[in-house]
């Protein structure tokens, strides 16, 4: 189980990684000022950019609640019990946060149309750039960031309150883990169009923070300070481009 997560978070990083090099390449000879509608084409190569960054970015944070069920599925059937597989629970989860990539392509296509975003989706605007790094702060200190990450911190506390059976039950289950995951993180995604969207590092660096957030960190003070330096860069980027 542990491989096959692995392996699919390779994958997702394998995909991006390729498809940031492709613009680096083409981006060269695009022009900054060149804006035209989206088509079908754009939305779904687009959606599928996101739908897989978020794999490569959410499936290691979740892998401790996914590995807890994984775990609790083999012991019942190895005691004669049927539990859905794992893989029900994960597609689950997928799909909450493939809703994101939905949202998240048709907010892009809204940017670009008003010229808000570079050719490699960059913010354009500093009062754009200051009003995500501000909004991702702020929702740092938020009751609901504290509520849903409350859920995402502790595998076991979520599946003893949340545990369904069968296979509809497993889905039930993977979606409301990523909702909570979606609850948690929705915010700290958007400063994707701060750094960069096929910034690989800006990426890999929002991913690893989330994973430490969910896993390592405890108590209140790693997401204040954290909210806190969102703001404070927010309001410097503002200062600094007005």
């Amino acid at each position: 189980m542990v491989a096959a997560l692995v392996g699919l978070t390779a994958l997702a990083w394998l995909y991006l990684v390729l498809r940031a090099r492709s613009m680096d390449m083409g981006g060269m000879s695009m022009p900054m000022a060149e804006i035209r509608p989206w088509g079908t084409s754009d939305f779904v190569l687009t959606f599928l950019m996101w739908s897989v960054m978020m794999v490569g970015m959410m499936v290691p944070s979740a892998m401790p609640t996914t590995l807890l069920y994984g775990g609790i599925s083999r012991r019942a059937k190895s005691a004669g019990n049927a539990v859905a597989p794992t893989l029900i629970f994960v597609s689950g989860y997928l799909m909450a946060w493939t809703l994101f990539s939905a949202a998240a392509t048709a907010v892009q296509g809204i940017l670009e149309s008003r010229a808000l975003l570079s050719p490699m989706m960059v913010s354009t605007s500093p009062v754009l750039g200051a009003g995500l790094l501000t909004l991702a702060g702020v929702y740092q200190l938020t009751p609901a960031k504290r509520a849903c990450l409350s859920h995402c911190r502790s595998p076991v506390h979520f599946i003893s309150h949340h545990w369904r059976p069968g296979n509809s039950g497993a889905l039930r289950m993977g979606i409301s883990h990523g909702l909570f995951c979606l609850g948690c993180c929705w915010a700290l995604m958007l400063l994707l169009f701060v750094g960069g969207v096929m910034n690989l590092v800006w990426v890999a660096a929002i991913a690893f923070f989330v994973l430490l957030e969910k896993v390592l960190a405890r108590g209140r003070a790693p997401s204040w300070l954290a909210g806190a330096s969102m703001i404070v860069a927010g309001v410097a980027l503002l200062a600094r481009g007005g």
